[in-house]
């Protein structure tokens, strides 16, 4: 256990001290909305409370990783849902949460692949089903550019006012916190919803 936080340690000062820090986030970033069942918040409220000069920074690097990992995975939904999609859902046992998500995204598009963005659920069925059923790609980019925005520079400003102590409450409370927020913004965007329905 010892030698295991010491070589975590380790990683992360190489990490930190690394002059391609920038790239690195940005490539786990990517990897993590992809494929990594490891969250990034780990190593990114440490990193962020490293480098607090450039924690807005970092916040965009990671936030722009994960747009980037999005698009594929939207392709892949797009254009090769039949091969590489269904056997990744199969893969990351997503059968379920995936058929779930599709009645959702069936009724609510947007605000559901804003909320899946916030919440503890993994991005990627959200990706994959924006990209099959052929849903704006602009409008794909930006729910995830809000949703994303939000855990991470919500994340930064946390980090920026209270430190390492962050990390230690992210822990405790990361999915409460996570389905509060994604809650409140589904009620809101579907308040929103039905307002613009009676206006117009």
């Amino acid at each position: 256990m010892k030698k295991t936080s010491n070589r975590a340690r380790q990683w992360f000062e190489r990490l930190n001290g690394s002059n391609n820090m920038l790239w690195l986030l940005g490539t786990l970033s990517f990897l993590e909305t992809i494929i990594l069942p490891i969250p990034l918040e780990l190593i990114l409220i440490p990193l962020m409370a490293a480098n607090r000069e450039r924690i807005w920074l970092l916040a965009t690097v990671t936030t722009v990783g994960c747009l980037i990992a999005s698009l594929v995975g939207y392709g892949v939904g797009m254009l090769l849902f039949q091969s590489i999609g269904t056997w990744f859902i199969e893969f990351m046992g997503m059968q379920e949460s995936y058929q779930s998500f599709q009645t959702f995204f069936d009724q609510y598009g947007f605000i559901a692949i804003l909320t899946i963005g916030i919440i503890p659920i993994p991005f990627q069925i959200a990706m994959i089903t924006a990209g099959l059923s052929g849903y704006p790609i602009l409008l794909f980019v930006l729910a995830a550019l809000i949703a994303r925005g939000i855990r991470y520079y919500g994340l930064a400003w946390l980090v920026h006012r209270f430190g390492h102590r962050v990390l230690v409450l992210w822990r405790r409370h990361a999915i409460i916190t996570s389905l509060a927020v994604g809650g409140i913004v589904l009620a809101f965007a579907l308040v929103m919803q039905t307002l613009a329905r009676v206006v117009m």
